[in-house]
């Protein structure tokens, strides 16, 4: 049992850290005067209206919100029960000297065709067709009948045995629930009852709660036992005793009598309303709030009871001073929880969810509590943002809220939230943060400028009060960068420009791109290569073709030049040759590889100046000179490996000879010469000219590589002969396969020779064709002489057009 905590006068809500389930309201207006002078006995509800029946006997029929519409003087006891049938049309009163009064919605003496009354026998009265009553006992001998519950065709009700349930439709006796705790007094704590749906029953009894489900019984199983049965599918104890139940979806509400025993004095605690989720061996509370109706410290169990509205989750609890009544909280409801225990964040999602539900609340209200909360916790980034989703397009309060972060000095966080498209703020709103940033953070300035559209605010002010900061701290960076984008918004970029270029600002250049600067930068060509040659000379090759700017003399312009078009800049190549030899050799003889408009005299001319031995014999080479270029590659660079790949390169029989000629004197040339040229030139010719006795390094071993050489050159020629073998066997056996396979003939195949149909009209007189691997096809009849070739058949259209001969492959007869 949770411990009771103080809450709202009506209700104590028991966890304050769990959202009620119920709200309560009391019905007052007639229904505090009445009971001022009278006490509540019992009550029925309808959609429209209800039924409210007091001690003194009377029943007062009132509106929904308690104000009443008619008064009934039934009797001068206690009314103990008030029904009414599903239309709403018929009343039936009962009170405690016995008598039953039934009244029309007029309230004029009903015409009821049914109704059953209780006391020590359960009577069931029906008209006949005479329109006269006739009288059913339906149960007697166990007491009196404390309370009756009718639903569809069935009847449920009590005594101080049990609980039974009586089926109309078969006049059948049903079931009896037994009364678990006899001990208690039926009288001082009654049996409730109350139908969830046409066949369950919720049975309430001192502490005991059966949940009961009238079922179908098997035909088979029927025998003398009525046609249906109950079966009692949750049963559990609870702690206080029941005064009275309702159904809510799949759970249960449960209004129980508290009764707290001390040693001076019997004390009555206030009754509780619980809503609890029945379990087949138990149950699960969900929520649990203490009551503080009217002299709750007089009241017992039977004074209570509870009755609810089908049409809506509505609960009244009815007590003989006080009826309160319990509703299931609405989304209003949920958000002024969420507000008092200020989760604004949930209560602001809750509202934008349901903001067409909503009835009491608005969204931007929330959302501007939700603000004010966050400020207050010193957390101004999150308020600021929520400014944009709260605030929207309400410029009022926009410039509001910007006033407010200026007093509490936090311009900063909501300025990156501003409203910066088609709605925005005064310039003035936006001037003045500029301002406020431009005192105390030049970087927060410089972001601002880069992040905000010009258009803002007045681009002329900005740009003074740029200026005027200037004059104290002219070298500042950020300071001259902002000033630059501004110069450039408002489309003054020579002074942009003259910016960016002071402060070799890598900006300068997409700059000049973006706003076509090229005619404007021509006496600046020098600095802009200075602080970035790459920018500068990418830049002057993407634009050529819009401005005179060149730099020819530049060594990297014309070197990406001419990678970017080997044709462009040919004027240039030979002053190119000049600048390669002079600053970038590595790029001299790819560039002489791949140029063909460089003057080969003059690039020979300035190789051999400065002694570019591998330059000097491309070029040699290139120019026909073979032999000078493979003596410089022998006596200069004296490398055997290059000479040797230079020869195969230009695989010319006399170069072979020179480079033979030039090695056999020389024995690390011959080491050389028979390691590489195996499979060039027959090595036995220069194994001939070696002089007897001369020392060669590694004799040995390039002999063994000589022959290795050989004996691999053997065992290709093996393997390409045994794969061409195979290749020649597999494509005649797939040859053979393909003229072994049938050929279709159809009637849309015709002879060759006399071009009818090769089948007859009529298949079943006898025929002979024959069809030739070529596919061609003839009468047997039809067909040419044969050839020369006794036995042998060919086809004489192939055999005509000279595409070889084909033998005949099938001959059909029938």
């Amino acid at each position: 049992n949770k411990q009771t905590k103080q809450g709202p006068p009506l209700a104590n809500i028991e966890d304050s850290e769990e959202e009620p389930k119920l709200k309560y309201e009391r019905l007052s207006n007639g229904v505090t005067e009445i009971l001022q002078k009278d006490a509540a006995s019992c009550m029925t509800v309808h959609d429209k209206f209800l039924a409210l029946g007091t001690h003194f006997g009377k029943v007062f029929l009132l509106d929904i919100q308690g104000n009443v519409t008619q008064k009934f003087e039934i009797s001068s006891v206690k009314i103990n029960q008030i029904s009414l049938d599903e239309s709403g049309e018929h009343v039936g009163i009962c009170s405690e000297d016995g008598k039953v009064v039934a009244l029309h919605p007029q309230f004029t003496r009903s015409n009821y065709k049914q109704f059953v009354t209780g006391g020590n026998k359960l009577l069931l009265y029906e008209r006949n067709w005479l329109n006269r009553w006739k009288t059913s006992v339906l149960h007697e001998g166990e007491g009196s009948i404390t309370n009756i519950q009718w639903r569809a065709n069935l009847i449920a009700w009590a005594n101080n045995v049990g609980v039974k349930i009586y089926d109309i439709s078969t006049k059948q006796r049903i079931t009896n629930v037994l009364r678990d705790n006899v001990s208690l007094r039926p009288d001082m704590y009654p049996c409730s009852l109350c139908w969830k749906d046409n066949t369950t029953l919720i049975v309430g009894w001192g502490t005991s709660i059966k949940i009961c489900v009238v079922k179908e019984r098997n035909p088979t199983e029927m025998r003398d036992l009525p046609s249906r049965y109950v079966e009692i599918v949750s049963a559990f104890e609870t702690e206080f005793f029941i005064s009275g139940l309702a159904p809510l979806a799949d759970q249960l509400v449960t209004l129980y009598f508290v009764k707290e025993n001390s040693d001076h004095m019997d004390f009555r605690a206030r009754p509780r309303l619980d809503i609890i989720q029945p379990l087949p061996e138990g149950c699960e509370e969900i929520s649990s709030d203490a009551l503080t109706v009217r002299n709750f410290q007089d009241n017992e169990c039977r004074d209570y009871r509870l009755e609810h509205s089908e049409g809506e989750s509505l609960f009244y609890i009815i007590s003989p001073k006080d009826i309160v009544v319990a509703k299931e909280r609405d989304q209003d409801d949920h958000i002024d929880w969420l507000l008092e225990k200020k989760k604004y964040e949930e209560a602001l999602m809750a509202a934008e969810i349901s903001f067409k539900n909503i009835k009491r609340h608005d969204v931007q209200k929330i959302g501007m509590a939700y603000i004010n909360h966050l400020v207050e916790k010193g957390d101004y980034d999150n308020a600021a943002r929520k400014c944009q989703k709260v605030l929207g397009k309400n410029m009022e309060l926009w410039e509001n809220e910007v006033y407010r972060f200026k007093t509490i000095g936090q311009l900063k966080a909501i300025s990156q939230y501003l409203p910066r498209g088609d709605l925005r703020l005064r310039p003035a709103i936006y001037e003045m943060i500029l301002h406020e940033f431009l005192k105390t953070d030049y970087e927060g300035f410089a972001t601002l400028i880069r992040e905000w559209p010009g258009e803002l605010y007045n681009n002329m002010a900005i740009v003074q009060a740029v200026t005027d900061h200037l004059k104290r701290d002219p070298t500042n960076r950020t300071l001259l960068t902002t000033l630059a984008e501004l110069y450039t918004y408002d489309q003054r970029y020579d002074r942009a420009l003259e910016i960016y270029l002071r402060l070799r600002h890598k900006d300068v250049y997409q700059l000049i791109h973006k706003h076509n600067l090229f005619s404007s930068i021509e006496d600046k060509i020098v600095l802009l290569m200075d602080f970035d040659k790459e920018k500068a000379v990418d830049m002057l090759l993407d634009n050529e073709d819009k401005s005179d700017l060149t730099h020819p003399f530049s060594p990297q312009y014309l070197h990406k030049l001419f990678k970017r078009d080997h044709h462009k800049g040919q004027k240039y190549h030979e002053r190119q040759i000049v600048l390669y030899a002079e600053y970038d050799r590595p790029n001299l003889l790819p560039f002489l590889r791949d140029s063909t408009h460089c003057p080969l005299e003059k690039a020979l001319e300035v190789c051999q100046q400065r002694n570019f031995v591998e330059e000097t014999v491309f070029l040699l080479s290139r120019m026909g000179n073979c032999r000078r270029a493979l003596q410089m590659i022998m006596e200069e660079l004296e490398d055997v490996d290059k000479a040797i790949e230079f020869a195969k390169e230009q695989d010319d029989a006399e170069l072979w000879e020179d480079l033979i000629s030039y090695s056999i004197d020389k024995p690390p040339f011959i080491t050389g010469l028979l390691n590489n040229i195996g499979t060039h030139v027959d090595p036995i010719l220069l194994i001939h000219r070696i002089k007897e006795g001369m020392e060669i390094p590694n004799l040995r071993d390039s002999l063994v590589k000589i022959l290795q050489d050989y004996n691999l050159q053997i065992l290709l020629r093996e393997g390409c002969k045994k794969i061409l073998v195979a290749d020649s066997l597999s494509l005649l056996q797939k040859m053979h396969r393909t003229q072994m396979k049938g050929v279709r003939v159809d009637e849309e195949n015709i002879c060759e020779s006399c071009h009818a149909t090769i089948l007859p009209s009529d298949m079943a007189k006898p025929f002979s064709v024959v069809v030739f691997h070529c596919r061609h096809m003839f009468h047997k009849e039809c067909l040419p002489s044969s050839g020369t070739i006794p036995g042998v058949q060919f086809c004489n259209i192939c055999s005509a057009k000279r595409r070889g001969p084909g033998s005949g492959i099938l001959e059909m007869k029938k």
